[in-house]
């Protein structure tokens, strides 16, 4: 490789583009796993939030009804009390005012036993409910786990390669002046490839394959300047840093 700036730019500038490819590659073996976790993880907790409020709804019943069920005691046990003392009133007006008493307080019961049968009635439907859920939770949980068994298997075979990248991006990226590296940075992403540095595709661009003019075969060729695809924004570089870059990585790799 020359001994040029510009030169050693370009190469740098290759050398991140093929190391960032091979880190793509690594992802795309992964495929949309990460996202299926993660999806998979919000709608676990959104049915288990769902059953816990089921499960509490259903303990406010049972307390509801218990508190029913002692109001019926209580008012069982006036009613027992104001029949006894109306066998010692002394008027009509003392006999009148218990027998109120005691048809408050039977309706009283008779509202608390009405309101039990509908406590249990939403109980029921509670439970089918919670049964229903409990069920959903159970399959999306043994989905997930199926699904993080399998993003371990791809994440454990590529790790080691996935770490061995990194550092070799970052050592890359090293010796690349900060704007160059965030243009580039940002032409990746704009890229649905994540293609910012391409060569020439016979006489096109080749990421976008919109014809290059000659002359700028010509400059690419002098490797002397950086040059942008008028078209797609890509960097553009002389096919020839493809194979010295690759040429090099083997071999490292080898040594």
């Amino acid at each position: 490789m020359e001994n040029n700036p510009v030169t050693e730019r370009l190469h740098a500038l290759t050398m991140l583009q093929v190391l960032d490819s091979k880190l793509d590659e690594i992802h795309r073996l992964r495929g949309s796993l990460p996202e299926e976790v993660s999806d998979l993880e919000d709608d676990l907790e959104g049915l288990e939030t769902r059953k816990a409020r089921v499960e509490e709804e259903i303990q406010q019943l049972k307390s509801d009804i218990n508190e029913r069920k002692a109001k019926i005691e209580e008012f069982g046990a006036h009613i027992k009390r104001y029949e006894e003392q109306q066998m010692n009133v002394k008027n009509n007006r003392e006999y009148e005012a218990l027998r109120k008493e005691i048809e408050y307080a039977n309706l009283e019961i008779l509202t608390s036993e009405k309101k039990i049968r509908q406590f249990n009635e939403q109980i029921e439907q509670r439970q089918d409910q919670l049964t229903r859920t409990t069920a959903l939770v159970d399959d999306k949980h043994n989905e997930l786990e199926e699904k993080k068994k399998e993003l371990e298997v791809i994440i454990e075979d590529t790790k080691q390669e996935e770490k061995r990248l990194l550092e070799k991006i970052e050592e890359a990226s090293k010796g690349i002046e900060g704007r160059i590296l965030n243009g580039y940075r940002k032409i990746r992403l704009n890229m649905r490839n994540g293609l910012a540095v391409v060569s020439t595709d016979r006489t096109a661009c080749g990421g976008c394959f919109s014809v290059i003019p000659p002359q700028i075969h010509i400059e690419l060729k002098r490797r002397t300047r950086l040059i942008h695809c008028e078209n797609c924004g890509r960097i553009l570089v002389d096919e020839g840093f493809f194979d010295e870059v690759k040429e090099e990585l083997s071999t490292k790799e080898s040594a």
